[in-house]
């Protein structure tokens, strides 16, 4: 969704922010970092970009008063969109309000980059972008260079991994109004309560209702809805569940548009069990204030991303797995009397 072969980078400047519940302060550069090395830009080009590559939820800046001038970070960056001249003194501001943002104990303290880049594409089109990433895990590095006819090797510490960016956003200088295009990279750590500082405090984002999220969303919900809440309604087997997850996964995969009326038809079939499900995707809509329409296009790049977690494998103790792929009539349970155990039977042409 996001890719940049023919971004470059603008302006750059860095500032360390610490956690203010350690007793941390931040550090602030009196003016944008100056690339001397040619090398250098490229590869803060790969670092801070090539992440989004993968990146296929599309947010925007929110807030919970639904009065966007008090996001800081939309301030922030519109008041760059209009005035470039301004943008290390929002960098500035930006490095402030993610101090203020650093308040559980267990967040890491390290640097903030804030990058001005042309021409970073989403979606189709060609748009300025500000970028703003953290460091925060830093690693050990062995050089290795000739020495006197031979070797010598040296190390440097606490340095950073091109190829593994902490935390990152971009923020492209369109649909203003609705608080920006914005993809988000965070790869969290110090646990879940740390974790939700950067979209939801430093950032505030709300993600895009868009065909990729409405698609993973009804896939998520009726994958729920097989997993958890049909054994209250109905008498399921392991089987029976795994067939109608892979019923679900192959309606996806065929169809370019979701019907819920169509998919309730070929994927439930049971009406007691369609109304079950129509209620239980109405309670989660609910529950999480997202809709999910009876109608939308299926996102393909959503599908094969849910298909990584729609497990079609049915374990029996520790002995048995058995992989479920097509008809599930080819398949039986049953209990034999004399081991007191149950049992399938399993119905095959040929081995592979």
């Amino acid at each position: 969704m996001v890719t940049f072969f023919e971004a470059s980078l603008d302006t750059i400047s860095v500032h360390h922010v610490g956690n203010q519940s350690q007793g941390e302060m931040y550090a602030l550069s009196p003016q944008p970092l100056e690339l001397k090395d040619d090398v250098i830009g490229p590869l803060l080009l790969q670092y801070f970009l090539k992440p989004f590559e993968k990146a296929n939820e599309v947010y925007h800046l929110m807030h919970s008063s639904d009065d966007l001038a008090l996001n800081e970070i939309h301030h922030f960056t519109t008041d760059v969109f209009d005035d470039k001249t301004k943008f290390h003194e929002a960098s500035e501001q930006i490095a402030k309000h993610l101090y203020a943002s650093s308040t559980h104990p267990n967040i890491k303290g390290g640097e903030l980059y804030v990058v001005y880049f042309n021409k970073v594409q989403i979606e189709g089109e060609l748009l300025d972008a500000i970028g703003i990433f953290k460091s925060e895990n830093k690693e050990t590095y062995l050089k290795v260079y000739p020495d006197q006819g031979g070797f010598s090797v040296d190390y440097e510490q606490d340095a950073i991994n091109i190829n593994k960016l902490d935390k990152g956003v971009l923020i492209f200088n369109v649909e203003k109004e609705n608080g920006y295009k914005v993809v988000v990279v965070d790869k969290a750590t110090g646990g879940q309560d740390a974790a939700v500082y950067w979209k939801d405090e430093f950032l505030q984002l709300k993600i895009r209702n868009d065909s990729f999220n409405q698609t993973s969303n009804a896939l998520g919900v009726y994958k729920n809805f097989v997993t958890n809440k049909l054994d209250e309604e109905f008498e399921m087997t392991k089987a029976d569940k795994i067939d109608l997850l892979n019923r679900s996964m192959k309606y996806f995969k065929e169809k370019e548009t979701f019907d819920i009326d169509e998919f309730a038809e070929e994927v439930i079939s049971n009406p007691e069990a369609i109304e079950s499900f129509k209620n239980f995707k109405s309670s989660y809509e609910e529950e999480f204030d997202t809709r999910i329409n009876d109608t939308f296009e299926i996102s393909d790049n959503a599908v094969k991303k849910q298909a990584k977690v729609y497990k079609s494998i049915l374990k029996l103790d520790k002995n048995f797995h058995i992989y479920i792929h097509g008809n599930k009539d080819l398949i039986e349970r049953g209990f034999d009397d004399g081991k007191a155990m149950n049992y399938y039977k399993v119905f095959f042409n040929q081995e592979a």
